[in-house]
């Protein structure tokens, strides 16, 4: 009996962090990855848990039986089984929410989705407060028998926090990873039943897996947004990506999908947007050429928009593409034509594959959003030393920021942090968006150059035409400065709080869209 408990409860400890993290993923590829999300997710799942301990505890000494348990047990792993199901259209409605910004169905439909892990956590929960009444036959030992059970029931939570992200959800999906692990946890319970209950017992509950099974059969290749020309969409261990075709044109999205990453039509190559605004900061400096460029490094490749326009340019100089996500890279390959023979694509951290690199760069374009936030180790003085270290004389280094309507906190915040780096700053913000773009050259300029060098450029024949109405963007659209304000460091960089309380602000005012790109 002790064994074949002991192994429930590591079964049981796996399947409640695994439901965690799938929780995260299934509300996160509509909702988003924000922290504010993660925040409702974990805080009430939390609550869930200790509302699963007290009943776990109670209902222990009212029906002392291992069968009892094992009943209870039943109805977590199936409720949790059927959530993804259920909650399905609930998020589909949501994703058309988002495409329409209507904040008030976006906020309902994120409640309801979190109500519907009330039952089968809370059940979850009970498991170990029932197992320790179980286990202890002597008060002696009591405090050995729980630890044991809270031992093991941890080191189930270990192991569930990591094979639904690096394991079953990128390879089946969110969905079928719920099955797998309720269905896992079902079958424990159904054994036990006949363990230590009857056949009859067994029988009574045999029609659980029968209804998932079916659930499963009849939702299978059920696309989860498909919004509006949508191609394809599928999941990493970092991203739930969706490629869409609209009017002609090829975006990808990430996430809750308000935020277009990349972009691609094989005709055009001027998209608007931050992608071609990367390309200027050279010509910040005096009697600047587009022949100096002669390597650029992108940290947050995507599917390689800037990268193409780069290469149309500057011809095929050398371009390191850092990017976290691999999937990203192959989906870019098949959807974004992400395949040109002067892009070295290197997968990891992009700080770290920076301070590593062997090169310098003319350009350093940084564009590593994970929406809404900038990675905060991304932001802070000792990253742009990093920059700084790796750009040539004539360099420079350009990222690609979110605003809300009237908050320029991150602006003035990143654009103070990295002036006590580089000797000149510069602020435009893209026409038509909510991305500005900060240019911070390795030697002191003056924006007369960069007047200067359109002039000159304007007058030349030789000139890419997407340069030229780059610079011309920059230009028309350039800030008279920025306010001064913190210092982010590694050991100080609130680039979360402030981006939580622009998000919730713009929310509140009616508006949703612009911070994601």
């Amino acid at each position: 009996m002790k064994k074949y408990i002991y192994f429930t409860v590591f079964i049981s400890g796996m399947t409640t962090l695994a439901a965690e993290l799938s929780a995260s993923r299934l509300i996160g590829n509509v909702f988003g990855t924000s922290n504010l999300v993660w925040a409702s997710i974990i805080g009430l799942i939390l609550i869930y848990l200790t509302l699963g301990y007290f009943l776990g505890g109670r209902w222990a000494d009212r029906w002392p039986e291992a069968a009892s348990m094992y009943h209870v047990l039943a109805w977590g792993a199936f409720t949790l089984g059927v959530v993804p199901y259920i909650a399905n259209p609930v998020l589909s409605f949501a994703a058309k929410a988002f495409e329409g910004l209507n904040v008030a169905v976006l906020l309902g439909s994120f409640a309801a989705v979190l109500i519907l892990f009330s039952v089968p956590v809370t059940l979850l929960g009970t498991i170990s407060p029932y197992a320790i009444r179980l286990m202890v036959d002597d008060t002696k030992s009591a405090g050995v028998t729980s630890g044991t059970i809270y031992g093991i029931s941890t080191l189930g939570s270990f192991i569930g926090t990591f094979l639904p992200v690096l394991v079953t959800i990128p390879t089946i999906g969110t969905r079928n990873t719920f099955l797998v692990f309720s269905l896992l946890l079902l079958f424990v319970a159904l054994a036990g039943l006949g363990k230590f209950g009857s056949r009859k017992l067994l029988l009574q509950h045999l029609w659980m897996p029968v209804v998932l099974a079916i659930l499963a059969v009849f939702s299978a290749g059920q696309s989860l947004k498909n919004n509006t020309g949508q191609i394809y969409e599928t999941e990493s261990a970092y991203n739930y990506i969706q490629v869409q075709q609209v009017n002609g044109f090829t975006l990808l999205r990430l996430n809750d999908g308000e935020g277009v990453h990349s972009i691609y039509q094989p005709d055009t190559l001027n998209y608007g947007g931050p992608w071609q605004q990367f390309l200027v900061g050279p010509y910040f400096y005096a009697n600047a050429d587009p022949s100096q460029v002669q390597r650029i490094a992108i940290v947050g490749l995507a599917a390689g928009t800037t990268a193409r326009q780069a290469t149309a340019v500057y011809g095929p100089i050398p371009i390191d593409g850092y990017e976290l996500d691999p999937k990203t890279i192959e989906v870019g390959k098949k959807y974004f034509d992400e395949n040109l023979p002067n892009l070295n694509v290197i997968i990891g951290d992009g700080r770290w594959n920076l301070s590593q690199s062997q090169y310098k760069y003319n350009i350093i374009a940084v564009d590593a959003y994970r929406p809404p936030y900038i990675p905060p180790h991304m932001t802070t003085r000792e990253f742009y030393q990093i920059a700084y270290d790796h750009l040539t004389d004539n360099g420079v280094l350009t990222i690609n920021v979110g605003s809300a309507p009237g908050d320029r906190r991150l602006i003035n915040g990143l654009a103070t942090t990295m002036a006590t780096i580089f000797p000149s700053i510069y602020i435009m913000d893209i026409p038509g968006t909510l991305n500005t773009m900060i240019y911070a050259t390795k030697q002191a300029t003056a924006p007369e150059n960069f007047a200067a060098n359109l002039s000159l450029f304007s007058q030349r024949g030789d000139v890419h035409p997407l340069l030229l109405t780059a610079m011309q963007t920059t230009f028309a659209n350039m800030k008279p400065g920025y306010e001064t304000t913190q210092v982010f460091t590694d050991d100080r960089a609130p680039i979360e709080w402030i981006v939580n309380d622009m998000v919730v602000r713009f929310a509140l005012s009616g508006g949703l869209s612009g911070l994601q790109q």
